[in-house]
């Protein structure tokens, strides 16, 4: 089956840099279904969770039909709460992004009237706005809905929960009857299917539903952060669980690459996977990463399909994917064939109530994980030592030709304990020098490698000189 790209729908110049600079690579199903039968002027129940895309969904068509040079309102979204009235506002702002002209304004409670009526005064093609509010500017008539050509409920179900029928009933008689009417809901209960008969035109009816998904034995783990600290906690979580190979799921191609640009500067051996890249790169970088010589793959959702590497010990949901059929696509690829796997999902602020759709959807539980501490790192770091050298311990005949350095020291009324630290000091040192190590290029990968192996010698043999000589 062929897939349904953004370049297919025909999009405005402006419209198609700001969808490729979000670094969306193609439609959710919703927007591949919605935007074509929206641009063409069509009523719609579309029924979908969220999650799914819906804004850009609407979103997308709603921009290209805005008549820049008309001041007055023309399109009209209503959502069921503030929080997702501001969302949508910010979405919009970002597709709007090269699109001159034309302004969008969120109206919801809770914050100054005052400040919304001046907004107003000003004229916006799009309002963003939750029912009660918008009733409250509509009876001080400091909002004219007669131009409005769209308009959209966002969450149907939600407002009518909410018991919102009433103002939005209000609100779409305050509208001209000749315009374009959107409703989009995650069920179809009594009250919305009487709406829309009402209310809509010969609607197109889209369904975008999920299929029941399990997840297998994966230990699920979420760590709540900022933004800001993503970055250190993905490197912390690395060393910490120190992973053979790791994906990490970001959900642009932007982020993936600025992701794998701040990890080459940390050390790590990291490429990306995009829909930006051609098939024979892409093969190289998948080769790379089955054999070994990269262990973390950092990818989006679109570029990942069909990875089927056995050995992923862990994946990471650096962004909050975007719908829940995603979650179990990502974490599916660690856990393959019996062997245990782990999976940990960073969220941002309210992203936390989408995790809990998630194990809805999953039927699984995701545990509650602190950010591990600096202390925490450098303590398993410090058992994998002790592990390290139990094994080189454990080889007598290599010893050998160290212990006259040794007696050298003892004689010197070093203690064993003493030289021992001193060793651990020098190597822990050199390691942690290693990881800062800016790796840009395979090139300089490999120098680097070589460089520590060299300066790790020479600190060998100025030990044993400096005892030679003494």
């Amino acid at each position: 089956m062929t897939k349904i790209k953004f370049e297919d729908f025909v999009l405005s110049h402006e419209i198609s840099l700001a969808i490729e600079q979000m670094g969306f690579e193609e439609p959710t199903p919703i927007q591949a279904q919605t935007i074509p039968l929206l641009l063409k002027g069509k009523d719609l129940i579309g029924q979908a969770q969220t999650g799914t895309g819906k804004t850009a969904a609407f979103g997308i068509p709603i921009i290209e039909k805005i008549q820049p040079g008309h001041k007055e309102t023309q399109a009209l979204v209503l959502c069921p709460t503030r929080e997702l009235a501001i969302q949508v506002a910010e979405e919009f702002a970002e597709l709007l992004k090269h699109k001159k002209q034309i302004h969008v304004i969120p109206i919801y409670g809770g914050q100054p009237i005052g400040r919304q009526m001046q907004a107003l005064h000003k004229g916006a093609q799009i309002i963003i706005a939750t029912p009660g509010r918008l009733i409250d500017h509509l009876e001080r008539k400091t909002v004219n809905l007669s131009n409005v050509k769209m308009i959209v409920l966002d969450e149907a179900d939600e407002m009518i929960d909410m018991g919102f029928r009433d103002d939005i009933e209000k609100i779409l008689r305050n509208t001209p009857k000749e315009k374009q009417t959107i409703f989009f809901s995650a069920t179809m209960s009594k009250p919305i299917l009487e709406l829309t008969k009402r209310y809509l035109k010969n609607p197109e009816y889209v369904k975008v539903h999920h299929k029941e998904m399990t997840v297998p034995s994966i230990s699920q783990y979420y760590i709540e952060i900022s933004q800001g600290m993503k970055l250190e906690v993905l490197s912390r979580l690395i060393d910490l669980h120190d992973p053979k190979l790791s994906l990490v799921f970001c959900n642009t191609k932007r982020t993936v690459d600025s992701l794998v640009s701040h990890l080459h500067a940390r050390g790590y051996l990291a490429e990306g996977l995009h829909g930006d890249m051609n098939q024979n790169q892409r093969d190289k970088t998948m080769s790379k990463f089955r054999t070994g010589k990269m262990d973390i793959l950092v990818a989006t959702d679109v570029a990942a399909r069909g990875i089927d590497v056995e050995e992923i010990d862990a994946v990471f949901n650096y962004d909050m994917p975007q719908d829940e059929e995603y979650y179990v696509h990502r974490i599916g690829r660690t856990a393959r064939v019996g062997r245990p796997g782990k999976a940990f999902t960073f969220t941002v602020g309210k992203e936390i109530y989408k995790l809990r759709d998630i194990e809805r959807f999953t039927k699984s539980k995701v545990i509650r994980k602190l950010i591990p501490s600096p202390e925490d790192v450098e303590e398993k770091k410090a058992i994998n030592l002790i592990e390290r050298i139990k094994s080189s311990v454990g080889n007598k005949k290599d010893l050998s030709k160290y212990e006259h350095i040794i007696e050298k020291l003892l004689n010197e009324d070093f203690s064993t304990i003493e030289i021992a630290c001193g060793l651990l000091k020098m190597l822990m040192k050199s390691e942690s020098a290693q990881e800062i190590v800016p790796v840009v290029s395979e090139t300089e990968q490999k120098w680097s490698r070589d460089k520590f192996k060299s300066s790790s010698k020479g600190v060998h043999n100025r030990f044993k000189n400096k005892y030679k000589r003494r």
